[in-house]
């Protein structure tokens, strides 16, 4: 699991995912800023159609890799 790195800027991070998603092909339509917790700096994934998981499921097993 990853060190966490607090001073992670929640916009740059969203950005960061946006573009590796689109990279393979998957959109999230909701991924935004948790705007009601600026000091956790959530990032909200949001809801998901079902072959979108399984797109999202598959991707990540790959390793990103088509």
């Amino acid at each position: 699991m990853p060190t966490k790195k607090p001073d992670v800027d929640p916009f740059a991070a969203m950005e960061s995912l946006r573009t590796a998603l689109t990279e393979v092909g998957i959109v999230l339509p909701s991924l935004a800023v948790d705007a009601a917790s600026p000091h956790l700096r959530l990032v909200e994934l949001g809801r998901v159609r079902a072959d979108v998981a399984e797109c999202l499921a598959a991707a990540l097993q790959r390793g990103g890799r088509e």
